[in-house]
């Protein structure tokens, strides 16, 4: 992988936190399954986001063969269904809202999420639900895959161009694959 290049929102500031940029795609994968409450957050742009294994839903339906929970948002959520996968359902907005409400117990109900792994947003909507969280939810971890630096983020991928954003989120999926 080549250096990332930092980029945000022309004339927003993040404030003084900033994201850490990942180093390699196998930390990212060892954040993912060390976390006990891991939840992927897939994004209406991940049908046109192609990966190795397809696009974006189908390498999250491989992932979360592997135990980490998956919401997907928007009218997303149909085309996860049509391809055989029960994942849940809810809007972005009102997921971030919940995920920085210390008293909810997840999708699940079975206890807050100590890590949520964003992908598939607009740069925009992304920047803004994640500016919230950081925040926020005290006791969250929030990682960026998008291809984009997003600075409010715990963790973030860098700003990568289309074929090497593949060959990190596969090199992701694999390493969490190996895990399990």
């Amino acid at each position: 992988m080549s250096a990332k290049t930092i980029l945000g929102q022309t004339a927003e500031i993040a404030g003084p936190k900033k994201a850490f940029i990942i180093p390699k795609p196998e930390v990212a994968a060892a954040m993912i399954k060390r976390a006990k409450r891991p939840l992927l957050i897939i994004g209406a742009e991940a049908q046109g986001m192609e990966t190795a294994d397809g696009d974006l839903i189908d390498t999250a339906i491989k992932v979360s063969k592997s135990g980490v929970s998956v919401v997907a948002t928007g009218h997303i959520v149909g085309e996860f269904r049509r391809r055989g996968a029960e994942v849940h359902s809810m809007p972005l907005m009102n997921l971030g809202d919940r995920l920085r409400d210390p008293e909810w117990l997840g999708l699940d109900g079975k206890g807050r999420y100590d890590l949520a792994v964003f992908v598939g947003f607009s740069y925009y909507l992304e920047w803004l639900v994640l500016n919230g969280l950081k925040s926020f939810a005290q006791g969250l971890t929030t990682i960026s895959l998008s291809r984009s630096y997003q600075p409010n983020a715990g963790w973030s991928i860098g700003t990568m161009k289309a074929e090497e954003w593949k060959e990190v989120i596969d090199v992701i999926v694999e390493s969490i694959k190996e895990g399990n």
